[in-house]
């Protein structure tokens, strides 16, 4: 990330939360809704106040639960109105029914998740076993390494749901505790230049409600009879279309930012150090951090090693990752959550997937660490780059490793 001040930007010092409320306030939405749960918690405080405060000029619904927050929004959404909301963990269950219809109602609305892991045992700390869980319901989901970057996607994620080409909702994903609770220095941009950057808002231009115009939305479909199973498969290849558009929307967006701010983030996959490496480790989220500093470290000694960080989960930029996994003979994935069907992290099977599409099969080795809040720090992820290492003149395990099993 490269930042250039502009003289009209403020600097704040703040945690992962509060950047992701300013980022909202910067938005303009119509419509804030939420229901606090740690470690979100906050996030939706911090706009209860901006918005009693008159800093934010939106409607706050205090919602009775998680399932209400999002029902309301969606009628919000399908009125025309810009809408943000934040969930985590069991909330995210809860909500799960409307979480489930918003993007098969084409609805762009942004959420935050601050992720968090699942229970039991009973757990209220950081992980990413929420948002992963719901990965393939079909909205657009970025993960963030800093709090900057937080902020700056929050905004990001309105200009890439509302394009007309996606017209999707988007999960701007932030690590529970270590990012929502982690203060920092920021920039908080200057608000006519994020107008200009996100234009006039088109939040519902092919299905607004008009109570002169009324329609019915979300018919039943499927069945045996009429058109009903065609019309539902058109509305999944819609979806699939939309997600496959946003890819290029996500680059446009990214590329456009670092433009008018001066700070550029990887808009898919970052690669670090990677152009003569021989082997790299796989990051997601806030671990990245820790994982950069040891691939200095030991360049710093020699070894070739580099690192590859997804920031859009989904859709799943394959094409991007294959290009990067062609650079290097062997990779490691670090996971901060479980895919209980393969024994494995998510994002190690994500990569075999995509592996399918780079030149040829290489060792690839899932790694898991982080859950319920444990620290992945330089120790851990000193033992990932060995581990790697091993895999270019031996067998890759089947078996994962678990970084923090004896912490």
């Amino acid at each position: 990330m490269s930042a250039v001040l502009k003289p009209k930007n403020k600097v704040l010092v703040c945690d992962g939360n509060e950047a992701a409320a300013w980022g909202v306030v910067l938005s303009r939405p119509d419509m804030v809704a939420g229901y606090p749960i740690t470690p979100q918690s906050s996030l939706v405080e911090y706009l209860a106040q901006f918005i009693a405060d008159g800093v934010l000029d939106a409607e706050m619904v205090e919602a009775e639960g998680e399932h209400s927050v999002l029902s309301v929004l969606q009628g919000a959404a399908l009125a025309g109105g810009r809408t943000y909301t934040a969930s985590c963990g069991q909330g995210l269950a809860f909500m799960f029914e409307p979480y489930f219809r918003t993007p098969n109602l084409r609805l762009p609305i942004v959420m935050s998740i601050v992720t968090r892991d699942g229970i039991s045992p009973q757990c209220v700390w950081g992980g990413q076993q929420d948002a992963m869980t719901v990965r393939e319901v079909g909205w657009i989901q970025m993960f963030c390494e800093t709090v900057q970057e937080v902020l700056d996607t929050t905004v990001m994620a309105y200009k890439i749901a509302e394009n007309h080409s996606v017209m999707l909702p988007v999960n701007v994903n932030h690590d529970g505790n270590y990012l929502s609770n982690g203060i920092v220095r920021i920039e908080l941009p200057d608000q006519d230049e994020v107008d200009q950057y996100l234009g006039d808002k088109d939040v519902n231009w092919h299905v607004a409600l008009d109570p002169q115009r009324p329609m019915a939305v979300d018919p039943l479909t499927g069945g045996s009879a009429g058109t009903g199973p065609a019309l539902f498969t058109r509305y999944r290849q819609g979806q699939c279309e939309g997600m496959q558009n946003s890819l290029g929307v996500i680059v446009e967006a990214h590329k456009e930012w670092a433009q008018r701010f001066g700070r550029s983030f990887a808009p898919l996959i970052e690669e670090y150090r990677l152009e003569d490496a021989d082997y790299a480790i796989i990051t997601i989220g806030s671990m990245a951090g820790a994982g950069k500093d040891v691939v200095d470290a030991a360049r710093n000694r020699g070894e070739r090693v580099g690192l590859i960080k997804i920031k859009t989960m989904r859709p799943f930029p394959i094409d991007a990752m294959a290009a990067a996994l062609n650079k290097v003979r062997a990779v490691g994935v670090v996971d901060r959550s479980v895919c209980f069907g393969w024994n494995s992290g998510p994002v190690f099977q994500e990569t075999l997937a995509a592996m399918y599409y780079a030149r040829e099969r290489i060792p690839c080795l899932s790694m898991i660490g982080g859950l319920a809040g444990a620290d992945l720090t330089e120790v851990h992820f000193e033992r990932a780059v060995r581990e790697t290492a091993k895999l270019l003149a031996g067998p890759c395990p089947r078996q994962p490793i678990w970084l923090n099993a004896q912490d």
